[in-house]
Formats: structure tokens, C-alpha cells, sequence
């Protein structure tokens, strides 16, 4: 199971998570890393697009939700991981990481690490990563997807 955080623009316009370009790169980074990207449930961590637009027709802008939000929306992931019963999840990005497991946490300190934690009631492991998105935001974007496929591949051995 891979949690991002919440829909980006494409994605709340096609109703479906990481259809933009950091789904692309996730994609990809997944399947360089030894994971099936089909074999995965993609969710994010809040349903709603927040946004702000200077003006209209142009480009909506990606705002980072709140604790509140994050909280709200935390019975419909709880609900998606007791269907999913997810072998691994992935969590990807500081805002999805916060959802799940509280504000105290950075993904920087615990990237690509193997969590064992426990999750709305159920024991579960975790492999924290950034955010795809914040890839395409770097500016050295190859360390940075070496970093990202570096998590991704712990999490495949996980998996294995």
C-alpha cells in the first residue's frame, strides 16, 4: 500500500491518486525498485484537493493541509487499510507520515527504514520515503530520485 498525502491538481481532476507527474516518477521509480506498480493500492492520507488560484483558469496551486484535515480524514484511511490489510505500507512524503503516525514525525530521520508500528488498532510495517513531488522539486532531481529508489528497493526486500 503506498499513502501520499493528497490529491495534486490532475489527480483531483481525474479522481484517481498519483495520475500527474509524480505518478509517473513513482512509477517509474517503483518498478526500477522491483515492485510491480499494479501489485500496489495507491491512496493518499487527505481526500481533498487544497489549493489556492491567483486567478482564474490558471494553474491551482497545492496547499499543504492541516493537522485538522489530516485528522479529519483519518476514518476513510483507517478504513482502506482494514480492507487493504496491506503487507507494507509506504508511506511517501512528511504529510502522509504525520497522518499515520503523529505530528512528532520527520520523514528525514526515519527514510528508508523498516517501522513497526501499530496503525487504527492493526500492527503494521512502514517504509517511509519523500514525496515523488518533492523529486521533481529538487534541485539535483537524479540524487534525489536515487534517493527515492533507494527507499523503494528496502521496501522491496521487505516484500520479497
Amino acid at each position: 500500500m503506498l499513502v501520499g498525502e493528497q490529491p495534486g491538481d490532475q489527480e483531483d481532476r481525474q479522481g484517481k491518486p498519483f495520475v500527474g507527474p509524480a505518478g509517473r516518477l513513482l512509477d517509474r521509480a517503483l518498478e526500477e525498485a522491483g515492485i510491480d506498480p499494479s501489485e500496489a493500492y495507491v491512496t493518499n492520507a487527505v481526500k481533498h484537493f487544497k489549493f489556492t488560484q491567483a486567478e482564474p483558469r490558471k494553474r491551482r496551486i497545492h496547499k499543504a493541509p492541516s493537522l485538522r484535515e489530516m485528522t479529519a480524514c483519518g476514518p476513510w484511511l483507517a478504513a482502506e487499510l482494514a480492507v487493504v490489510e496491506p503487507e507494507l505500507i509506504v508511506v511517501l512524503g512528511a504529510t502522509a507520515g504525520k497522518a499515520l503516525l503523529g505530528s512528532s514525525f520527520r520523514v528525514t530521520q526515519v527514510r528508508g527504514t523498516v517501522l513497526e508500528e501499530e496503525i487504527h488498532g492493526r500492527p503494521e510495517r512502514l517504509v517511509p520515503t519523500v514525496h515523488p513531488s518533492s523529486v521533481l522539486r529538487a534541485d539535483d532531481r537524479e540524487a534525489a530520485y536515487r534517493g527515492l529508489l533507494s527507499d523503494l528497493k528496502v521496501a522491496a526486500q521487505v516484500l520479497a
